[in-house]
C-alpha cells in the first residue's frame, strides 16, 4: 500500500520542496495544506500563533483522508513552545488528525538519533533570540550546538528566495569541525534539489528541515527505507 503523510505548511515559501520530494520518492504521496500565517515573521508572538492547536486542527481538515501520518512541517512554529509544549502540540494534532503526528523540532531530534549524531552546528536564518530556542530545545535531547550561526532573515517568504548556491556555502559556514552533523532548521528554505550536494560540499550529513520532516513522516508511517538522492538520512535504513 501506498503510505500518505499529510504535509501541514505554514504560508508559502518552499512548498514546492514537497512535490519535489515526491518525485523523487516515486511512491509515497505527500499531500500539503497551507496553514493560516497572520503575520509572516520570525518572532515569537508570530510563531506561537501560527503553531496554534486550532490553526493546525483546521489545516488537518483540508487533507485527503485517510492518513499514514502527519507532519507540522514548521520549526520554529514548533520549537518556539519548548519541549514540553511541542510534545503538546503534537499530541493535539494527532487527536485531531486520527493518525500517527510529529513536528519538525522533533523530526531533526529522531534525525540526529538515527545516524548517531549528538553535537552538531546549526545555520538558522531566524534571528539570534529564536535561533536560541532551537538550541535549548536541542539541548532538552541531549544534542549538543558547538556553533550557531544567525542570518537574522525576518520573513519565510524572503527566507525562500535563497537561490541554492547561497545555501550550501551558508551550510559551510555554519559548520564546526568538532560537529559530526549541520542542522539547518528552516522549512522555508529550499533544500531538497540539492540534498546530496549539501553533504558532499560540507563533508558530512547536512540535516535540512523539509528533509526531515519528510523521513518523519515516513518513518511514523512505517516506510522509513533507504534511499537514495536524498541525503545521508535518507541513506540509512531503519
Amino acid at each position: 500500500m501506498t503510505p500518505t503523510v499529510g504535509i501541514l505548511y505554514p504560508g508559502f515559501s518552499a512548498e514546492d520542496d514537497y512535490p519535489r520530494a515526491e518525485s523523487l520518492l516515486g511512491g509515497p504521496r505527500l499531500p500539503l495544506v497551507h496553514t493560516a500565517m497572520r503575520v509572516d515573521a520570525h518572532r515569537v508572538d508570530a510563531l506561537l500563533d501560527i503553531g496554534a492547536d486550532a490553526v493546525l486542527a483546521e489545516g488537518v481538515q483540508a487533507l485527503p483522508a485517510p492518513l499514514d501520518a502527519v507532519v507540522w512541517a514548521c520549526t520554529s512554529g514548533s520549537f518556539v513552545f519548548g519541549w514540553d509544549g511541542a510534545a503538546a502540540q503534537v499530541a493535539a494534532l494527532a487527536a485531531a488528525a486520527g493518525a500517527p503526528a510529529s513536528s519538525t523540532s522533533f523530526a531533526f531530534v529522531d534525525a540526529c538519533a538515527r545516524l548517531g549524531v549528538t553535537r552538531v552546528a546549526v545555520g538558522a536564518t531566524y534571528p539570534d533570540d529564536v535561533a536560541e530556542r532551537f538550541v535549548a530545545f536541542l539541548a532538552a535531547a541531549g544534542v549538543e550546538v558547538l556553533a550557531l550561526s544567525s542570518r537574522g532573515i525576518v520573513t519565510a517568504a524572503e527566507v525562500g528566495t535563497l537561490p541554492p548556491a547561497a545555501v550550501l556555502e551558508f551550510a559551510a559556514a555554519a559548520d564546526h569541525p568538532d560537529a559530526q552533523a549541520v542542522l539547518l532548521p528552516d522549512t522555508a528554505l529550499h533544500t531538497i534539489a540539492v540534498l546530496d550536494a549539501l553533504d558532499c560540499r560540507v563533508g558530512k550529513p547536512v540535516l535540512t528541515a523539509n528533509q526531515v520532516s519528510i523521513w518523519q513522516g515516513l518513518r511514523l508511517a512505517g516506510a522509513d527505507g533507504a534511499r537514495s538522492g536524498l541525503g545521508a538520512l535518507f541513506s540509512r535504513a531503519a
